[in-house]
């Protein structure tokens, strides 16, 4: 398993917990957003993955849009997945979340109808070998959409998959817009 090689440690221990508070009050608007642009992409009743989840304030956030939706968040850091759990319980069995890796996800192959990756993406130690282990647990006819930074590494994504690239006004000042990059099966 990698580490988060672009930040050591940076989402461990209380780190986990600090990300927690930003995630919820600092950028919280942007999840909500990002949601928002979700919860219009997916299929009635679509099982969702959500890569690089953190505290899952995003899944939170799909939840309260989309009650049809299966909610699951996979994060390379033990203590993000504990706190998602938690912000996740009320979710019941909805909405779960494991420790895993990009680049060997721990699910089942077409386990879902689409996968999306918030703030994440410029982590990822290998976005390449990323690109084929996600379209592994990609149901035929899915979407990968990635939220992320004009400076994350989209191109070592595109060679995998048909791509389109766009942007996502979030309203938020620090973070005005975000780029949205869509993967189709």
């Amino acid at each position: 398993m990698h580490r988060h090689g672009n930040i050591p440690k940076a989402f461990e221990g209380r780190n986990s917990r600090l990300y927690n508070f930003v995630a919820k009050r600092l950028l919280r608007r942007v999840y909500r957003r990002l949601a928002q642009d979700v919860a219009n992409l997916a299929p009635e009743k679509a099982s969702i993955l959500d890569v690089g989840t953190g505290p899952g304030v995003l899944l939170m956030e799909l939840a309260q849009r989309r009650a049809d939706l299966r909610l699951t968040g996979v994060d390379l850091s033990a203590d993000m997945v504990a706190v998602a759990a938690k912000n996740l319980a009320p979710q019941g069995e909805r909405a779960t979340v494991r420790v895993g890796d990009v680049t060997g996800l721990p699910f089942p192959d077409a386990s879902f109808d689409l996968i999306v990756s918030s703030l994440s993406l410029h982590h990822w130690d290998d976005p390449e070998a990323a690109a084929p282990e996600l379209a592994r647990v990609l149901r035929p006819g899915g979407r990968v959409v990635i939220y992320d930074f004009r400076f994350a590494p989209f191109d070592k994504l595109a060679a995998a998959s048909r791509a389109e690239r766009g942007a996502v006004a979030t309203g938020v000042p620090f973070f005005p817009k975000l780029t949205r990059f869509v993967l189709s099966s």
